[in-house]
């Protein structure tokens, strides 16, 4: 078996490429299920966000993992394979484990440090398991992952300075307005990207805000949590129409602003208005950005300004990686060890089998025992069993990490009269490259 990661982010793809091969939430179930009866493929997780796509699979060959995951993705998407593949990363077994690690600790993030993606990993991890696409390796690949990233952020406090999107969506706005708090702001969804960014235009010292979302009553409910004002999804048009600042967090499947409708509302006014589209996909058709007197920013607009916050934490990214290499050598030998389970359960039952014959043997010879005295006899057997195999045991699971590991378990298994397990435990070679671009 092999840990192999397919995917693209920001860094390999453009928001045009990522947005058409984002998974909706809706389709999630669906997905999984699908990828999991792909050839080859033993174990899976998927996680889309704003600025990834990415699967995580157990393997039973490299070769025709990466095939029948980029086919499943070409597949889903309805898109050519050779046009997808250019912006597919692949890492494979050690460095697909750092990447797992590296992904849920937010050092792949275009927000170096940010947290969300924590919860992102969470959820994705929590659906695939409900699901049961995952097995041994995964849940214990992805549990590792997640304490480490818990434990990174609370030591380092690398999160604490991190910008947000959100944070950068504002900043922007900030760029191209001397003067931001008199300006008519509507904000469209009330999700926690929405959410966030109202909070930074009230630090920003905006003041004429209002939340617009596709459920009345959640945007009451947040509009109220925030101070701030709200209008119903049915009045959307006429707040567009007045609003000099707009920003887009919903989860629409296609825009929900056009160039029309933008082209007709600036054919009536003469303030400028300016759009900041922080989803994926995108909730504002790239082509407004040619209607006269409009700014448009997506997500990689935003750069310049996390950027500078990224600098600012690179001695805390170094000092993280330094902890990762070490959480990847502890999971890889995790792993070695997982090859010699049947053996210890083996021999621990081979032990119990000798323990009960021996109760019964001791029953016989004393048959005046009583119920109570058979149980005090039989767990002090039991305990000595334990304090014996203790030292076997643990000799056995460092024999997994050697170099001559099967030699070295053979000869064990000889020692106790334990049946061959070899193709169990036999060592996982492979001569792929690792973290190269498809």
């Amino acid at each position: 078996m092999y840990i192999l990661s397919v995917g693209l982010n920001h860094t390999s793809a453009p928001i045009e490429i990522r947005e058409r091969l984002a998974f909706h939430t809706e389709e999630e179930e669906m997905a999984l299920v699908s990828l999991h009866q792909e050839k080859s493929i033993l174990e899976n997780v998927i996680i889309s966000t704003c600025n990834r796509t990415e699967i995580f699979a157990v393997v039973d060959q490299l070769h025709t993992g990466r095939y029948y995951i980029k086919r499943f993705l070409a597949n889903w998407f309805q898109m050519d394979m050779q046009l997808l593949e250019p912006y597919l990363l692949f890492f494979e077994e050690e460095a697909a484990v750092k990447h797992i690690y590296r992904v849920t600790s937010g050092l792949d993030s275009l927000i170096i440090g940010e947290t969300q993606i924590l919860g992102q990993v969470k959820e994705a991890f929590l659906s695939a398991q409900t699901i049961g696409t995952t097995g041994t390796i995964l849940n214990q690949l992805l549990r590792d992952a997640i304490h480490f990233a818990k434990n990174m952020h609370h030591t380092t406090k690398i999160n604490e300075n991190a910008v947000s999107i959100s944070y950068a969506a504002v900043e922007v706005v900030k760029k191209t307005h001397a003067d931001v708090s008199n300006k008519k702001t509507v904000v469209i969804g009330a999700g926690k990207m929405g959410t966030l960014a109202i909070q930074n235009m009230t630090g920003a010292k905006i003041t004429d805000i209002t939340l617009v979302n596709r459920t009345d009553q959640r945007a009451k409910e947040t509009a109220q949590q925030l101070g701030i004002q709200w209008r119903s999804n049915q009045e959307l048009a006429a707040e567009i129409q007045e609003a000099e600042i707009i920003i887009t967090s919903t989860s629409a499947a296609a825009p929900i602003i056009s160039k029309e409708a933008i082209t007709n509302i600036m054919a009536t006014r003469e303030k400028p208005l300016t759009l900041v589209d922080i989803a994926l996909p995108r909730n504002i058709e790239a082509s407004c950005a040619d209607v006269p007197n409009v700014t448009l920013f997506d997500i990689d607009d935003l750069g310049d300004v996390i950027q500078e916050n990224t600098e600012q934490r690179q001695a805390l990214v170094a000092e993280i990686e330094q902890h990762l290499d070490l959480a990847c050598a502890q999971f890889f030998e995790w792993e070695k060890q997982l090859g010699v389970v049947p053996i210890i359960k083996e021999l621990r039952q081979n032990a119990l089998d000798i323990q009960a014959e021996t109760m019964v043997s001791l029953t016989n010879k004393l048959p005046n025992l009583t119920d109570r005295e058979q149980v005090i006899i039989g767990k002090h057997m039991k305990s000595i069993i334990n304090q014996l195999l203790k030292q076997p045991v643990s000799e056995l699971k460092e024999m997994a990490t050697n170099e001559d590991a099967a030699s070295q378990i053979e000869l064990f298994q000889k020692i106790f009269h334990l049946k061959d397990n070899e193709e169990e435990i036999a060592p996982q070679i492979t001569t792929e490259k690792v973290g190269e671009k498809a």
